[in-house]
């Protein structure tokens, strides 16, 4: 595992980002752990945050793109972070851009984005905190479409939880994937924070430790992804 990987997750462990213990799921599921971006609430955290993106986003697209997009609401620091740290790591110049949830009909910047105006032939990112039913790109997808005509190049999330989404086969981001055509990665997944956590200590304290561990193998057991 590549060292910022390491560091991420040690990073959203401590930011408080990370969390183990019972959790109540919006699909309904009882999860071991659960993820929360909107956590991250420094300057410093949302740096460190921006650069972690830009390295995953680089390693796995490149850098030929224009605009980093983020999903309205938490997308949106995610999106400014992301495209600051390409500026500050690699010299390259990227513009960000994000969908209202409702659309402004007044002033200068009416309309339903954020940011920068999309243009035809454009090529863009996406970036988002997690994907865990696809609800969230079923929903910007279209927006995101119906402003420009725009060459989605990929979209990066934080975590890959690794279950299965809505079709009970393949996770949320091969359903995503496969549904829309461009290619989804993740920082990192649940098994890599997994290897990392396993009785490692962070402030004093290990984080996964075997009771964790028992419980989390027992809902990959029963939501876990078989081909992702």
């Amino acid at each position: 595992m590549e060292a910022y990987k390491q560091d991420f997750i040690d990073f959203m462990v401590e930011s408080d980002v990370l969390k183990f213990g019972e959790f109540t799921l919006k699909s309904g599921r009882t999860s071991p752990f659960f993820m929360n971006a909107g956590a991250y609430v420094t300057g410093s955290q949302l740096k460190r945050l921006g650069e972690y993106y830009a390295r995953a986003i680089h390693d796995n697209f490149g850098l030929d793109f224009d605009v980093v997009f983020g999903p309205a609401y938490k997308g949106i620091p995610i999106s400014v972070a992301t495209a600051i740290a390409f500026d500050e790591l690699y010299g390259k110049e990227v513009r960000y851009c994000s969908d209202r949830k409702e659309v402004k009909d007044h002033g200068a910047d009416k309309g339903g984005m954020l940011g920068y105006e999309l243009k035809d032939g454009d090529r863009v990112v996406m970036v988002e905190d997690v994907t865990t039913s696809g609800k969230s790109i079923d929903e910007t997808y279209p927006k995101l479409m119906a402003a420009a005509n725009v060459e989605v190049k990929g979209l990066i999330v934080s975590l890959n939880r690794m279950e299965v989404g809505k079709g009970g086969v393949h996770t949320a981001q091969r359903e995503v994937q496969e549904k829309y055509g461009f290619p989804v990665a993740s920082i990192v997944s649940m098994a890599e924070v997994t290897e990392r956590l396993y009785n490692h200590e962070i402030g004093g304290r290990v984080v996964i430790d075997d009771d964790i561990k028992a419980r989390l193998d027992a809902y990959y057991e029963r939501y876990g992804a078989k081909e992702d």
